[in-house]
């Protein structure tokens, strides 16, 4: 697949974070439709949960159909791209409500088309008139009694990719934001991005001076697309962090400062906010601010006002106690 660019693209491209895009992935793997990774234990930890909605909301059964199918089409309405950088699940999950009943059939539609035959019940789901609120009913489900429960530490996570690669998209360009996004993409010289697609397909879109919304996930193990003219342009890859062990730091470093503060010394080999780091630790935000002043007053890490939250980093005599 060819993406063609222009620099009124590099203006207009953002990342965002969604929720319930990111509870559409975590169904896929709590369904066992994809492996499950360095989530094998947190499948296993919600498996029961996720067995009683998926009895109790057919929709998640009947979204194998037209949602998941790496390599083929897939519907859009029921996660459709964010809007906003940092949108609430709420706000999303009141879009896809919104969603005209023709157009999400029209989209099903689509996918049956090149799909297997499904069984009746499945097709009278789908094609049915309250197709939208179905699903709607089932993703909201899911989020409350699972995804809600982790979503502080997921968050953060992502919150640091999307500062990452934003930063590096704005400094550096396009082949810096991209070089480390997935071997299946790469900034081409002549002006354009190129995704190597499962299905084989050659396609060519052009983003017309939209841009191009990069959305990090949490559950993704390899990248997707959003190219449906309905919806923004949007490119979806695996955040960075997830497979790897929590920072730690040296034992002798822990009993000199003492464990927490050195985590957090240890977690601030990139930058983060209170609100992320209390998430990473599994700490209350005011405990954790409690660390971050001890060790601001020590000349450790120093903070920086970014828009309505203060960024952490480690100053050169922190660099120099971790790294020993």
């Amino acid at each position: 697949m060819r993406i063609d660019v222009t620099s009124q693209d590099l203006m207009a491209s953002r990342f965002a974070i969604s929720p319930l895009i990111e509870t559409m992935h975590a169904q896929w793997m709590l369904a066992g439709r994809v492996q499950a990774g360095t989530h094998a234990e947190w499948v296993e930890r919600w498996r029961g949960t996720y067995a009683r909605l998926a009895a109790r909301y057919p929709a998640l059964r009947a979204a194998a159909a037209v949602s998941g199918n790496i390599g083929a089409a897939n519907v859009d309405f029921i996660a459709p791209p964010p809007t906003a950088v940092d949108v609430a699940f709420a706000d999303e999950l009141a879009a896809v409500r919104a969603t005209p009943v023709a157009r999400a059939h029209a989209e099903i539609e689509r996918v049956l088309a090149q799909r297997p035959p499904v069984t009746g019940w499945v097709r009278d789901l789908l094609l049915g008139p309250e197709v939208v609120e179905l699903f709607a009913e089932a993703y909201e489900a899911l989020w409350t009694d699972i995804l809600v429960h982790d979503w502080a530490r997921l968050h953060a996570i992502l919150q640091r990719d999307v500062a990452y690669r934003a930063g590096r998209l704005a400094a550096y360009g396009w082949a810096a934001a991209l070089d480390d996004l997935s071997p299946r993409v790469r900034w081409r010289r002549s002006g354009h991005i190129e995704v190597r697609m499962l299905s084989g397909r050659e396609e060519r879109h052009d983003l017309g001076g939209r841009g191009l919304l990069f959305l990090p996930s949490a559950f993704m193990t390899s990248i997707a697309t959003y190219l449906d003219e309905s919806w923004p342009y949007a490119l979806l890859y695996p955040a960075r962090g997830l497979g790897a062990a929590p920072p730690r730091a040296d034992a002798g470093l822990a009993l000199l400062i003492g464990r927490s503060r050195a985590r957090i010394l240890a977690e601030l080999a990139e930058p983060a906010t209170t609100t992320q780091l209390a998430a990473l630790l599994g700490q209350s935000p005011g405990t954790t601010g409690e660390h971050i002043a001890a060790l601001r007053r020590t000349g450790l890490i120093a903070g920086a006002r970014v828009g309505r939250g203060v960024l952490y980093t480690r100053t050169p005599l922190g660099d120099a106690l971790i790294n020993g």
